[in-house]
Formats: structure tokens, C-alpha cells, sequence
């Protein structure tokens, strides 16, 4: 059976795979690890709720709470509030724990619940496992006067702002900007932070209605900020994802300014502070090799992860390293925050834009990223990419022909049949070429379908940001699909069958 807790909580299509029976249970479970259920006769458990703006949140977060109420936790409903803020919260109430209901940047439908522990840091896998074991365990609830109660926190909101401005190294004053909130749980806090700080705000994408969440709009489309920056002459653009953990940059000219860029930024900053501990900034493996040269010319050391933002914190936490984070935009400030908040590292951002006096232009500059190309290839035996010798031969090749001007990653997503083969190259092109070439030989080597049957000539032309890229067409009963976004080249090949009557099946 598959763990219920991917990388991030417990997500997935509200109301098929995330139901509000699961949620129920769920919050249940976590009740019993989390608020120490039993532990004393005069311990009150106590957790605090928070969502983002999605139709499907307000019934996800009614069960939860019912959940948590009738196992006896006092619950203070948040409402619609950002992820760090809903840790931030939890650790200043004192709470036992927390609950955010939200899938960040994923589609509408989509939803999720993550919880924090005391003090408001995210859950180690063996927490989170102690909670799966318990769901659907028989229990007796609590009745009279120990069940829970359920409060609103209706100076949440304020509390978190209040604590986002204490962070702030300076003002804002003069700054003039634009703020992208994905229609997520930014739409008030961000801007409401910003003016407080002294900046002339615009704001786009803040007018959620439940179901607009992260469409058009936010960190995972930038065409609207890069416009509106340059509409309004605005000093640079922040865009949020839907529970503003995360964030990302445009510049004066509508430039991107992605996270590794934004990390690099704060990292000399917080380093001629005297606040980056150790001279060291931790990062995932999938950071630009431009980060790492940028940092090595300032005396930084830069320390590598696995993807995902729960193990730069691990690391973090771990060694006293004070900043961290990904590509995508998730930062953490280990000494004003225990989580990635999309609306500190904004405030930040912009500070550093203030008191240096130069452009996030100017600022970026210091950074050149290297051309970077990702093809992600379904279907495949993740677990022998490693020990593959044709795969691993091929790669040594390419990471030789590059002779220390890029560099080749394969890595195995950690819940589905996915080799990702991301590449860095001199030029667009050549990162192109290498990540096909690798990608064929992966496909060929690893594939899950038939393997009768073999990848054959490049054949279909697909334009993508002005590059020709090439998709892969496969002999005999196989059918290759490709597909792109954002550009990263997703790899899909079937095989094609018939049973005894006639009907035709297909394997991917």
C-alpha cells in the first residue's frame, strides 16, 4: 500500500482522493500523535486551523476541525491565512500543533492538509507514519465537558504581519511595486504588509472566489506580472503561489528573477550583516551550477540536498545554517521562520533592493544562471538508473564532453515512475541535445513497456521558446507522446495490444 504523506502532507483531488471522511480520520489520527490525547488527565490539547481560499477548503477544513474537536483539542480557526502564517501562529498561541489545508500551487481541484508540530515545524517521516498507523484504529472520543472547542483567531492576520515587519532590516519607502497573489491567501496579507513597510503597491490576481486560485496567475505564470511591471514602471514584481510559501521575481525590465537568483541576493547581504551563519547556504541539487559559482567568488559554501524544501530544513536545522532553500522560490530564514515563506522572502528581497541603493537588476547581475533543461521520462525502473551501465556510461560521457562547463542530474521522482535528466550547458541548444540524447538512452534502457520493441529516429518538430526541440518516434506496436510545459519535456511512450477479441489496450 502507498504511504498516505507525500513530500509535503497529504494531497490530492478534493473530494476523490482528499474526502472529507479521510480528512475526518485523518485529523483524528493526528490528534492522538500530535496533542498527546491521554497523556495527562488535565491536558488540554490545543491546534490552530488554517486553509487556503478554495471552494473545497471549506469543507476539508469544517471536517478537520470536527475531527480535532471530537478528540478533544481546542481549536483556533485561522481561517484563510498563508502556510508560514499558520506556523507562525502555532508556535505563538503555544499551540500543540497545527493544520494547513492547502495544495500551494497546484490547480483548483486539487487539495491538501499538512500539519505542524509545536513550536510550528514541519513533521518527520516517523511522526507522520505514527499518524497513518492510527487511522481507522477504534477509539473512544471524549464527551461532556472534554471535548474541544472551537475559537476564531480573528487577530491572526495581524499578529503574522506584525511579526513579518519585525524581520524587516529597513523600510520601504519609495519603492515602487507590483504584487502577483495567485488569488490565494496572499491577496490581503502581502500588499497589506508591503504598505505597511512604506512601498507603493499595485496589486494583480487578489480577487479569489474559491475557484480562481493559481489560474493565470502567481509564481507558475508570470506573463501578468512581467506586464503590469512594465506597465507601471514599478521597481520590480514579487509573485506568490497560492498559500504564499514561495516566491519569485520580475525585475524593472520583466526579467525573472527565480529563487536561486533571490537566494544568492540575501545570502551577500545576510553574509556582510554578519547573519549568514557558518558562510554557508544550503540549496537542493537541482540549484543552477550558476549559484554555486556566484557563491564560491563571495566566500559562501553552499551545501547540497535532496529536492524538496523539508530537507534543506533538516540540513539546516541540523548544522545552525540560517538561510536555505529551492530554485522554485521557497526560502527559509531559519532565524525569523521554522517553514519557505513566499511573503518574508518578498519583504526581504525588496529591503535589500532599498538599503544597497542598486536595481534587483543590478542586484541579479551577480549571478550569471547557466541554460538549464529538464526532461522528465514516465514509465521507466527508477531504481536502476543508478546501477544501469549503458545509462551510467552515456552520462559520464556527456559530463566529460562538457569538460566542467555544465553538469548532468539524473534523479528518480520519489512517488511515481518518473526519471527526471536535467541538464546545464554553455547555451540552450546544447542542453537541449544532451538531455534528448540522455533521455533515449534512459527510455531504451529502463522502460517499464515491452522492451521488443526500440526507440527509434527523431521525428517531430516542437517550437518552444524559440528552440527546435525534437520529439522521440518509436517502431513497431509503440506510440510516443510528448509534451512540454514551462519548458520541461515529458516523455510518454506505449505499447499497443490486442486481446483475443479484437479490442485494443495500452500500457504506458
Amino acid at each position: 500500500m502507498a504511504r498516505l504523506f507525500g513530500t509535503d502532507g497529504v494531497r490530492g483531488v478534493a473530494n476523490k482522493d482528499l474526502t472529507p471522511h479521510l480528512a475526518l480520520n485523518l485529523s483524528i489520527a493526528a490528534a492522538q500523535v500530535l496533542g498527546k490525547i491521554g497523556e495527562s488527565a488535565d491536558h488540554r490539547p490545543t491546534a490552530v486551523v488554517g486553509r487556503d481560499p478554495r471552494a473545497s477548503g471549506e469543507f476539508l477544513s469544517a471536517a478537520v476541525v470536527a475531527g480535532l474537536a471530537s478528540a478533544g483539542v481546542n481549536v483556533y480557526d485561522a481561517g484563510v491565512l498563508p502556510t508560514p502564517a499558520v506556523a507562525f501562529l502555532t508556535a505563538d498561541t503555544k499551540a500543540d500543533f497545527g493544520v494547513m489545508l492547502t495544495a500551494s500551487h497546484n490547480p483548483m481541484p486539487d487539495n491538501g492538509i499538512k500539519f505542524f508540530s509545536r513550536g510550528g515545524h514541519k513533521l518527520s517521516d516517523a511522526t507522520e507514519d505514527a499518524i497513518e498507523a492510527r487511522l481507522g484504529r477504534k477509539w473512544e472520543g471524549p464527551t461532556g465537558f472534554n471535548v474541544g472547542r472551537v475559537t476564531p483567531l480573528p487577530d491572526g492576520r495581524a499578529r503574522y504581519i506584525a511579526h513579518l515587519l519585525r524581520s524587516l532590516p529597513s523600510r520601504l519607502d519609495g519603492l515602487k511595486m507590483v504584487i502577483d497573489t495567485a488569488h490565494g491567501v496572499a491577496s490581503q496579507v502581502s500588499p497589506e504588509a508591503f504598505r505597511a513597510a512604506g512601498a507603493k503597491v499595485h496589486v494583480i490576481g487578489a480577487e479569489p472566489d474559491g475557484l480562481n486560485i493559481n489560474d493565470g496567475y502567481g509564481s507558475t505564470h508570470l506573463a501578468m506580472l512581467k506586464s503590469a511591471v512594465i506597465e507601471h514602471g514599478a521597481d520590480l514584481g514579487i509573485a506568490h503561489d497560492g498559500d504564499a510559501d514561495r516566491c519569485l521575481a520580475v525585475d524593472d525590465t520583466g526579467a525573472e528573477i527565480d529563487g536561486d537568483q533571490i537566494m544568492c541576493i540575501l545570502a551577500i547581504a545576510m553574509l556582510n550583516r554578519g547573519e549568514l551563519r557558518r558562510n554557508t547556504l544550503v540549496a537542493t541539487v537541482m540549484s543552477n551550477l550558476g549559484l554555486i559559482r556566484a557563491m564560491e567568488r563571495e566566500g559562501i559554501v553552499v551545501r547540497t540536498t535532496p529536492v524538496g524544501d523539508r530537507y534543506v530544513l533538516e540540513k539546516m536545522t541540523t548544522n545552525g545554517y540560517s538561510l536555505g532553500g529551492e530554485q522554485s522560490g521557497h526560502v527559509i530564514f531559519l532565524d525569523h521562520s521554522t517553514t519557505g515563506d513566499g511573503i518574508l522572502t518578498a519583504l526581504l528581497l525588496a529591503a535589500q533592493v532599498v538599503q544597497s541603493r542598486r536595481s534587483l537588476r543590478e542586484l541579479a547581475s551577480v549571478m550569471t544562471r547557466l541554460p538549464q533543461f529538464l526532461v522528465n521520462i514516465k514509465d521507466v525502473d527508477k531504481d536502476a538508473v543508478d546501477s544501469n551501465k549503458l545509462v551510467q556510461a552515456a552520462v559520464a560521457k556527456e559530463e566529460s564532453d562538457l569538460a566542467g562547463l555544465g553538469r548532468v542530474l539524473l534523479r528518480k521522482s520519489g512517488t511515481e515512475p518518473i526519471v527526471r535528466v536535467m541538464v546545464e550547458a554553455p547555451t540552450q541548444e546544447q542542453a537541449v541535445r544532451v538531455a534528448n540524447r540522455l533521455a533515449e538512452i534512459v527510455k531504451s534502457e529502463l522502460s517499464l513497456c515491452s522492451q521488443s520493441s526500440t526507440v527509434a529516429a527523431l521525428s517531430r518538430p516542437v517550437l518552444q521558446s524559440g528552440l527546435l526541440l525534437t520529439g522521440l518516434a518509436v517502431a513497431g506496436a509503440r506510440s510516443a507522446g510528448l509534451t512540454e510545459r514551462d519548458g520541461h519535456l515529458t516523455i510518454m511512450v506505449c505499447e499497443t495490444s490486442e486481446d483475443r477479441g479484437g479490442r485494443r489496450g495500452h500500457r504506458r
